[in-house]
């Protein structure tokens, strides 16, 4: 069967148009799960540092072990009494973009 010859390219034309949108949604998931796993490691370095804390240990130096190497620079601790407070910034292709996703978590210990 024979195709009308105007429509011989229209797929490619309507897949070329397409393909902003489909990167742009896949950079979105992509960041949307960069932001998760950061949540996820600041909230295992701030139970190191808490542990660190009950242990009567270097709780910082504790929180930075906990992270892995790309994300130590990004993160900032605080430590207050028996409270451990990780914060860190996610991957980002925009630098102002991943200072608006930093995540935060926190564990305390009693003293």
């Amino acid at each position: 069967m024979k195709r009308p010859r105007g429509q011989t390219g229209q797929a490619a034309i309507e897949l070329l148009g397409a393909l902003p949108v489909l990167l742009a949604l896949g950079l979105a998931l992509a960041q949307l799960l960069a932001v998760g796993y950061a949540a996820v490691l600041a909230g295992s370095a701030a139970e190191a540092g808490a542990l660190a804390l009950a242990a009567r240990g270097d709780a910082e130096a504790s929180v930075r072990n906990a992270l892995p190497g790309w994300s130590r620079a990004g993160a900032s601790v605080r430590v207050a009494g028996g409270r451990v407070t990780v914060r860190l910034r996610p991957p980002s292709l925009m630098a102002e973009l991943a200072s608006k996703l930093e995540v935060a978590s926190t564990a305390s210990v009693a003293r």
